[in-house]
């Protein structure tokens, strides 16, 4: 596959509070020309599946925190390379979904430099474990996610992004969530601090306790992260067709791996 390499045409400055640690931080992202890479400290790590270090309820890159909004930005706006600074090691919430991150983006612009050959994917990549299932074979860019609660409410959730083209709006606005449920183990253990109301869906027993964007939010936020995880692989999401069932972030960091090295 070749396809062409883009990066910013000029720095974006963002600031907010860190999703999970509520920590102000500052981001900056600079144009690159060495894929991406997220620096905090002096310190570059790449954007890829073997420097993830915790995939508890985000993905962590070396020491840096939920990096899976703005990769599924970067994935949507097919930029290649670019360079993230933080002042603090955790990619600040913002509104809970990747919107904000492809909004700055757009506003900026873009630079082509260069082309990259990459080998087709000749075999399918396929995970199942547990109930979970990542399906990835050559294609031209659908995406689908399920999700499912079980007997619990909403059940089951579907969404299909059918061309990257629809991924601003169909998937990007899509905010983060939560079981209704699992608010106190959450607070107890100091997570989504960066989060409000306005910021995270919270899922009722029979129905949404706030106003959501899309009523399947829920699913088209998990297809952004899918999309996000899978994006360190550095394959276009436009050159794959990629199916989910029930995956989390540890799934899918494992399947942008199988995925990586199904290329090398």
């Amino acid at each position: 596959m070749q396809f062409q390499r883009k990066t910013l045409r000029t720095e974006v400055n963002l600031a907010g509070r860190g999703l999970h640690s509520g920590v102000p931080t500052q981001l900056r992202i600079r144009p690159g020309s060495d894929g991406i890479g997220f620096w905090y400290g002096g310190e570059r790590t790449a954007a890829k599946p073997e420097n993830v270090t915790d995939t508890t309820r985000s993905t962590k890159l070396g020491q840096i925190g939920t990096i899976e909004h703005l990769m599924s930005a970067f994935a949507g706006m097919e930029v290649t390379d670019a360079e993230v600074e933080l002042t603090y090691p955790e990619l600040p919430g913002m509104d809970g979904s990747a919107l904000p991150f492809v909004e700055a983006l757009l506003e900026v612009g873009f630079e082509d430099i260069g082309e990259k050959e990459m080998p087709d994917l000749f075999r399918r990549v396929f995970l199942q474990e547990d109930g979970i299932k990542i399906a990835i074979s050559k294609g031209d860019g659908f995406w689908r996610y399920e999700y499912n609660t079980g007997d619990r409410w909403p059940n089951v959730q579907s969404f299909e992004l059918q061309s990257p083209i629809d991924y601003l709006a169909q998937v990007a606005p899509a905010r983060t969530f939560a079981l209704m449920e699992e608010i106190p183990y959450l607070i107890q253990n100091g997570l989504g601090q960066g989060l409000d109301e306005d910021s995270a869906v919270i899922l009722g027993e029979v129905g949404y306790k706030n106003d959501v964007r899309f009523e399947d939010e829920p699913a088209r936020h998990k297809l952004l992260d899918f999309i996000g995880d899978m994006y360190l692989s550095g394959v276009p999401i436009r050159f794959l067709d990629a199916v989910s069932e029930k995956s989390g972030h540890r799934a899918n960091v494992h399947a942008a791996s199988l995925l990586a090295k199904s290329l090398e």
